[in-house]
């Protein structure tokens, strides 16, 4: 219905303003009906020669202020009425609050579809042409923009081309609220819709990952972003402060929008930028890298403690009480009020403890790696600001990757030491990364785990992994067992925290040069989550376990760790172990057991955390192996550092015509299947008896997930099998009189049983993992012992390490054996010329009977049979081997 109330009951209208009705005279009005259009002054209302009261001023017009200005709004009953004729009350029914509220809000949406309304119903009565009220307006838009006040969204016009920064530095373009609204869209619109190759939301996932583990931090990575918004790839290296500080808010905006209270966690959600394409070094950062995202490599070399530093920061009056602020502070300098706005007093003023917000605060000095130094000159460090989750990330000693911003650092020392105004240069951190593969753990995918699982369903698990140690290294299946045993470990125990026993396993390799025992612990180096790799030449005792040293700045004394305490819940792998000093070596004894360092120097009493397996390499005294003398008369090495080593490996370098050309012909198919022109693939080189070798990453994710989701128990376990082996061995070791087995032994087996049983995954251990781990003790004893001595032991101890073994395997080694005897015998009767070796099928099978195999026949026809040139005469019933054959397959 007409709202609207007229002073006037001519035809002309409903409304008509009585100022007409009593001084336009003769005028004519407008016609009805047509639509006026906007006016700017009373004269394009009222037309030329017109004036109201009959005053007429031609040079300036009525005064409408003046002093009858009162006069106009009097009481006029007469006129104070609507025309009854005019109303259209019938036609309308009323409208409640409510209904018209929603009416409008469709008409201005109308509007806005149709192109118009852009301004505000405050604006109508302007014109943009006006010279005087268009700044004005611009003005207030301005100021409305700079508050964050805006009063329609459609307001801010889409931006297609946003490279296009119309003259302005990138920095000033992406602060515009226009380029800033269309960051904010297209980031936003990144998070929600990248998929993955397989269709799976990339970021929608990483963020649910976040959100279980209550972080405050989720990865972008770089070249993510760089292949969907490249215009927000392009702007980051140049503009990262402003970029980083929208992409934040999208994110929180984001987590909050999918989990509305995770606000109780975390009040910010921080973006860290990953994978960035370009890495610096340290000593080439210049003045074009100033305000740059950059990413570089280093050690860490030392660490503050994390401090709270003001974010955000708000002040108390002292002579009225007033609340100042809040004032966000700057990273490079204090931001402080200056007047108080209630009493406009220029202070003192003090910071209000209870409302000021704080965030996590460290500093760590980063300096180059050794390997990246060139000759001659000293490394350089760089200071590194870690703030929010960063903080306590790394430790001095680690290799970290980091990204951030490299920006400058008011200080005035050096500006007193250069005479003028040299600033100092600091990286604010965005992200890093140790590089010690523990960031592999965060990295497993869902993906990854289920090959993981699947992979554990192999009933040939173990074989597999056993075989994927080392792959081109030739034999030494004992020594693969136990590297392998040892990267995925038993389980620790500390009952009442009281009596700590350890879960790792060490693992010595002795033996004769040119038998790859440098090459097993390059490779455990390249495959463990976490391995530290020294050498016993140029490995000092405190560089092995911790030294104190007085930092040169501030004068105080500080612990530095050294190679065990870094491997901590990894791998120490020491090389040339018996190149060490006696010194040296003892002071490793409590690491080895115990687990922990004892530091009681310069007034700094503590104990440091070394929970690592050592792996350690020697060669024996004089550099051969001597098999007439024992282990210990062999190794220049303590009986109380021997005792500490759960595998002695002793690796022998014998002269065996047939597996010196099967040597040679591996490490000749090797050499060329990794030829970088070769057409042979590594898929057609296939491993005895079929066995299928891990890819290395793979073999690299399956141990972390075992090592840190698998935690077996023992159950049901054989504790009289056990306790008697465990007598016979003391019995065996008091007659040989070689090396003494102790109670640590018995926990060895026990350590070995679990790391079998995370090797399948099981949560169990089961009567196979003991069986197992029976026969890697025996064999480890049984090695160490004299030849004499050691195939009357292996009688007695046959039926534990014939256990788990492939019959196929172990005939194959008892055939070799008489074989070799045939080969010398024969060659000492008709002389070097000799072809074929015959073996009567009885004396093989007395020999197999021995270890429980009664059946020849399936060993007849396997495939490792005809794969070493054997031939059964069923006729004769002898097996016969053909060397010229040999030699030339």
């Amino acid at each position: 219905m007409s709202s609207s109330p007229s002073r006037s009951t001519s035809p002309e209208g409903p409304f008509q303003d009585r100022s007409q009705s009593q001084t336009i005279g003769d005028a004519t009005s407008p016609p009805r009906g047509e639509d006026l259009e906007p006016f700017e002054d009373e004269e394009d209302f009222l037309g030329e020669g017109l004036s109201i009261a009959g005053e007429e001023d031609d040079e300036e017009g009525e005064d409408l202020m003046g002093d009858g200005m009162e006069r106009d709004y009097r009481p006029m009953p007469e006129l104070d009425r609507y025309d009854a004729d005019a109303l259209d009350d019938d036609e309308y029914s009323e409208l409640s609050v409510g209904d018209r509220l929603a009416a409008e809000r469709d008409m201005r949406r109308r509007d806005r579809e149709a192109g118009l309304g852009r301004r505000g119903d405050d604006d109508l009565i302007y014109d943009e042409s006006d010279e005087d009220e268009a700044p004005a307006r611009k003005r207030r838009m301005a100021e409305k923009a700079a508050t964050g006040i805006l009063e329609d969204e459609e307001m801010i016009e889409a931006i297609d081309n946003l490279e296009d920064t119309k003259g302005h530095s990138i920095k000033e373009w992406v602060s515009l609220i226009g380029p800033r609204k269309e960051i904010e869209n297209r980031f936003r619109n990144f998070l929600r819709n990248e998929v993955n190759v397989k269709g799976q939301y990339i970021y929608k996932d990483k963020i649910r990952r976040m959100c279980e583990e209550n972080h405050s931090s989720f990865e972008v990575e770089y070249r993510h972003l760089a292949a969907k918004e490249h215009a927000l790839a392009f702007f980051l290296p140049e503009a990262p402060l402003e970029m980083l500080q929208i992409f934040d808010e999208v994110a929180k905006e984001l987590v909050l929008s999918i989990y509305p209270t995770y606000e109780r966690v975390t009040n910010e959600i921080h973006i860290r930028i990953s994978e960035l394409p370009l890495i610096e070094e340290l000593r080439t950062f210049r003045k074009i890298h100033l305000n740059q995202l950059v990413r570089t490599t280093g050690v860490v070399t030392a660490t503050s403690g994390v401090l709270p530093q003001l974010s955000i920061i708000k002040y108390d009056c002292n002579k009225c009480g007033y609340i100042l602020g809040p004032f966000t502070q700057s990273q490079d300098s204090e931001v402080k009020p200056g007047s108080c706005p209630e009493c406009q007093s220029a202070g003192p003023f003090m910071v209000n403890m209870e409302q000021t917000v704080y965030r996590n605060y460290q500093k760590i000095t980063l300096q180059e790696s050794p390997g990246r130094v060139p000759a001659g000159r000293i490394p350089r460090s760089k200071d590194c600001i870690l703030l929010a989750d960063l903080c306590d990330r790394c430790k001095p000693g680690d290799e970290v990757d980091i990204t951030g911003i490299y920006t400058d650092n008011y200080d005035g020392a050096l500006n007193t030491d250069n005479g003028f105004p040299v600033f100092a240069t600091v990286i604010l951190v965005n992200h890093l990364i140790v590089k010690d593969n523990q960031h592999i753990v965060q990295s497993l995918t869902d993906e990854d785990i289920k090959i993981i699982q699947k992979l554990a369903q192999d009933h040939n698990i173990g074989e597999r992994i056993i075989k994927s140690i080392g792959p081109s290294i030739y034999g030494h299946k004992y020594i693969k067992t136990g590297l392998a045993l040892a990267l995925f470990g038993g389980e620790s125990k500390n009952p009442g925290e009281k009596h700590k026993v350890r879960g790792d396993i060490n693992v010595l390799l002795c033996g004769d040069p040119g038998t790859a025992k440098s090459q097993f612990l390059k490779f455990v180096e390249k495959v463990a989550p976490r391995a530290i790799f020294t050498t016993g030449q140029g490995a000092s005792a405190v560089g092995l376990t911790a030294y104190v040293k007085r930092n040169p700045v501030n004068r105080e004394w500080t612990l530095e760790a050294g190679a065990l305490v870094l491997a901590d819940r990894g791998v120490c792998l020491i090389d040339e172990f018996d190149k060490m000093n006696d010194q040296d070596r003892t002071s490793i004894h409590e690491a080895m057991e115990q687990q922990s360092i004892s530091i009681s120097k310069a007034g700094i009493v503590t104990s440091l955390q070394a929970r690592c397996s050592v792996i350690a390499a020697a060669n024996p005294i004089g550099g051969r192996y001597d098999p007439s003398m024992t282990f210990s008369e062999n190794v220049n090495l303590s009986e109380p550092i021997m005792s500490r080593f759960d595998i002695l490996c002793v690796v022998r370098d014998e002269v065996d015509p047939v597996k010196d050309n099967q040597l040679a012909q591996f490490v000749i198919d090797s050499h060329i299947r990794h030829h970088p022109n070769s057409d042979i693939r590594e898929s057609e080189q296939e491993t005895p008896n079929n066995i299928e070798i891990i890819p290395q990453e793979t073999l690299k994710k399956y141990i972390v997930y075992a090592k840190q989701n698998i935690h077996p128990k023992l159950h049901n376990m054989d504790q009289d099998k056990i306790s008697k082996m465990y007598s016979q061995l003391r019995q065996e070791s008091m007659t040989t009189g070689s090396l003494p087995i102790t109670v640590r032994h018995i926990e060895s087996i026990i350590r070995m049983s679990e790391a079998h049983a995370k090797m399948h995954l099981r949560e169990y251990v089961n009567e196979d993992d003991v069986n197992m781990a029976i026969r890697m003790m025996l064999e480890s004893f049984i090695e160490t012992q004299k030849y004499s001595v050691m195939q009357s032991m292996k009688r007695t101890f046959s039926k534990y390490l014939s256990f788990k073994k492939d019959t196929t395997e172990l005939l194959h080694y008892i055939l070799e054996e008489m074989l070799k005897d045939q080969y010398f015998y024969q060659r000492h009767v008709k002389g070097p010329n000799v072809t074929t070796i015959e073996i009567h099928e009885k004396d093989f099978l007395d020999k197999a009977k021995q270890v429980n195999v009664f059946d020849l026949r399936s060993f007849y026809e396997s495939d490792m049979f005809k794969q070493k040139h054997f031939t059964y005469d069923s006729k004769n019933r002898l097996i016969i081997q053909t060397l010229s054959t040999a030699v030339s397959g």
